[in-house]
């Protein structure tokens, strides 16, 4: 008995000289990872899907069922991108010891995603903890930053990461090391290009602050199109940063697994639709479906009087009748339910692009031929829909007794005789000539480029055929922006107050409705 006492002296005593931080260490688990994992991680982070609630608040298509969501702009609080922004630190930690320098092409790509993602982050909330976010316990309650502070701090972000890019490609890197990259092939100069794509699409949305002097807006848009060597640009569709799905694995969301979930209750949208029939565009039959009522009236598929759809604003029950009443053009089955492999996701595009800078060269802010741009723009969607000059297949699903069955149609597709409409043709460097531009994008962006679209019409009130009432949005306006999430609120109350008193002129005043300093 007091050898067993002995012994168990013995092992408390052993146990009582280790520390606690050393105990509840879990030796299965890895306190190292290389930075090509984490660097994916990030990357998936960028990738915002489409058929969802964004796409429906962009005004693409509708969901005529409440089971399966609605039309509202029923937004709450945000959820920002801090939990991202910790992976990119660590992506830098690790590419530092992976590596034994600071500098290296995942630091470069680090300030790129710190650009990207508290621009995400300001762009829908205003301001945001900066400076002295992510430190952990250091700092708890970070001081919210102004949307300015976070906005240049975003642009010097963006130039460091293009100067360092280039930096390593004149010193013969050429790809990233460690690899990691799901999207540009680990090619540092894709990723430079696509943080100068960036940039301009940041300055766009800053087209209501040129006149602050501290921003610069006209004068930094005019230096990277003046000087293509030291910021170099996509120049076509194989540049894009996109997704890309496949037939193993990252599903395209619409496929043949969910047809019968949602594919009779999401139809498209008078917004995009009404769009597209006002500049009678073949994009239309690629996207979308002839309503089955307007085929029994005898209407050719080919007629863009086949095409019907809903606008958001509609209520519920009203848009149910009329879907089962087949009143309604549905999204292209055939296009985007019997492949695994639809069209990929872009994240920022070479059409986005030119349509920035066509709009750029509208304002004033740099010398250049808009109406180039804008058909560049233009025919580049085209083609990543795969409609070509000359004859295209359309292929479409229709009910046949009551069993969906495929038919087709050719269409014959001229770009100097679509671009020569009277709707179509570039009017200048006017007030018209610009909606044509913003049009023209938000068709370009059609399910792609996460809330973008939305934030166009945002800034500048176009497509003029977005809905912005009715039972179907919703009993307020369309939201301005999101609240703060609900964590800011209990933990970080007093800077939380503060930065709510300095943008909307009370420390209570939280709410979808209110101005961005960005937009005011």
């Amino acid at each position: 008995m007091k050898k067993i006492l002995y012994s168990l002296a013995l092992l408390i005593s052993l146990g009582s000289c280790q520390k606690f931080e050393e105990l509840e260490k879990n030796p299965n688990l890895p306190v190292q990872v290389p930075a090509d994992l984490v660097l994916k991680n990030v990357l998936m982070d960028m990738y915002e899907g489409t058929w969802n609630k964004d796409s429906r608040y962009n005004q693409y298509y509708t969901v005529n069922y409440n089971y399966y969501g609605n039309n509202e702009y029923d937004w709450t609080t945000a959820s920002l991108r801090y939990t991202t922004l910790k992976n990119v630190v660590k992506m830098e930690e690790e590419a530092k010891k992976n590596l034994n320098t600071d500098t290296n092409a995942y630091a470069a790509l680090g300030k790129f995603f710190r650009a990207y993602f508290w621009f995400w982050m300001t762009e829908r909330v205003g301001d945001v903890p900066l400076k002295d976010a992510l430190k952990g316990e250091a700092n708890i309650t970070p001081r919210y930053d102004t949307q300015k502070e976070v906005l240049l701090q975003v642009l010097t972000w963006l130039d460091e990461a293009n100067a360092d890019l280039a930096s390593l490609q004149a010193a013969g890197q050429m790809t990233l090391p460690l690899k990691g990259d799901i999207y540009l092939n680990n090619s540092l100069n894709a990723w430079q290009k696509t943080v100068n794509s960036f940039k301009l699409r940041v300055l766009i949305n800053l087209s209501k602050r040129t006149d602050d002097a501290d921003l610069k807006v006209v004068s930094r848009f005019a230096e990277v199109i003046n000087n293509p060597t030291k910021f170099p640009l996509f120049s076509s569709n194989a540049d894009n940063l996109q997704f890309i799905y496949n037939a193993v694995y990252n599903k395209y969301p619409t496929n043949p697994d969910n047809f019968g979930n949602d594919a009779t209750r999401q139809e498209m949208s008078a917004t995009h639709v009404d769009l597209l029939k006002r500049f009678q565009d073949p994009r239309l039959f690629v996207t979308a479906e002839p309503a089955e009522a307007q085929l029994k009236k005898g209407i050719a598929a080919t007629d863009f009087n086949a095409y019907v759809a809903p606008s958001p604003g509609l209520s519920l029950d009203l848009m149910s009748t009329g879907a089962n009443n087949g009143e309604y053009s549905f999204l292209n089955r055939n296009r985007y339910y019997k492949s695994y492999t639809a069209e990929p996701t872009v994240i920022l595009g070479y059409s986005e692009q030119s349509f920035t800078i066509a709009e750029a060269i509208n304002l004033g802010w740099v010398a250049g031929n808009a109406d180039d741009y804008y058909k560049k723009g233009i025919m580049a969607n085209m083609d990543f829909f795969g409609i070509k000059s000359g004859t295209n297949t359309v292929v479409f699903e229709i009910k046949n007794n009551g069993i969906p069955t495929s038919q087709s149609f050719t269409i014959t597709f001229d770009p100097t005789t679509y671009m020569n409409q009277s709707l179509v043709k570039y009017a200048g460097n006017n007030a018209d000539g610009r909606k044509q531009i913003l049009s023209q994008k938000y068709l370009a962006m059609f399910m792609t480029s996460g809330m973008e679209p939305f934030f166009n019409w945002r800034r500048t009130g176009y497509p003029d055929t977005f809905a912005t009432s009715g039972a179907g949005i919703g009993s307020r306006s369309i939201p301005r922006r999101w609240q703060y999430p609900v964590s800011d609120r209990l933990y970080n109350e007093t800077n939380y107050k503060e930065a709510l008193n300095r943008q909307f002129g009370s420390a209570t005043r939280d709410q979808v409705e209110d101005e961005l300093w960005m937009l005011k």
